[in-house]
């Protein structure tokens, strides 16, 4: 697909979006219009365009011979796919990309884990937004390991760990955790959690109903108000964070 028709497709999920105040640095409270301060629409470089196309062409060759996604048709799976997973981009790493690589915000989240990773949604995408982020994809399936092994090294994306294992079986822990179109949502949302590191912030792409149950699964994280994702009628962004332990063990003086 030619990458012009990829950013008119992505425009919409990259343009600001209103969000409600919340406290971390990392979402600042919007002005009245909605609209962070100082943010607007990204614009992503014609290397990162390029990046998707060849990633479109791989996805499609793949397809054809292993169930990587349902959606067919390319335009479809720009505006379902990398449309989504760069709307968390931007909310969990909201510095432009061509400022991310200095920016002393973005540092706050630097390892991301991309838990039952599939067809590399949102995790590639979120990497390709955000270079800086070390990366690792978890996928128990061995075909969809190799397709994620094909992506890495045709994008030459470095920092890119995928790991062919169980999310149970797995003890390193990570500032973000990304959740998306995974089956046994509720028997997987737990070891989403144990992936955490302390004050970490898990990324959860579901539906409206599935909120409440992430939420009662779940009770011991602090809980954002859903983000509507555009073009959608029931998609949504749920942030949660885990609380510092640590800090909240620091006596008061």
């Amino acid at each position: 697909m030619h990458p012009a028709r990829i950013a008119e497709l992505l425009e919409p999920f990259l343009s600001p979006t209103p969000a409600p105040c919340q406290s971390e640095v990392l979402n600042p409270c919007p002005s009245e219009s909605g609209q962070r301060p100082g943010e607007e629409t990204a614009v992503l470089s014609s290397s990162q365009l390029q990046s998707i196309s060849t990633y479109i062409d791989i996805l499609l060759r793949w397809n054809a011979r292993v169930n990587l996604t349902a959606i067919r048709d390319p335009e479809d799976i720009v505006t379902r796919h990398f449309g989504e997973s760069l709307f968390a981009a931007r909310h969990l790493f909201p510095v432009p990309p061509s400022v991310s690589s200095v920016s002393s915000v973005v540092k706050a989240f630097d390892s991301l884990a991309d838990l039952g990773s599939g067809a590399g949604f949102p995790g590639l995408p979120i990497k390709l937004w955000a270079p800086h982020v070390s990366l690792t994809l978890i996928e128990s399936n061995h075909k969809k390991a190799a397709f994620l092994r094909e992506v890495t090294r045709a994008l030459t994306l470095t920092n890119v760990n995928i790991q062919n294992a169980r999310a149970e079986t797995l003890t390193t822990t990570f500032d973000v955790v990304t959740l998306r179109a995974v089956e046994r949502f509720e028997a997987i949302l737990p070891a989403a959690a144990a992936l955490l590191a302390p004050a970490g912030r898990l990324a959860l792409l579901i539906s409206t109903p599935q909120q409440a149950q992430a939420r009662s699964t779940l009770p011991h994280l602090v809980w954002s108000h859903p983000v509507p994702i555009p073009h959608s009628r029931s998609r949504i962004l749920l942030l949660a964070n885990r609380p510092d332990q640590a800090a909240e063990a620091e006596p008061n003086i």
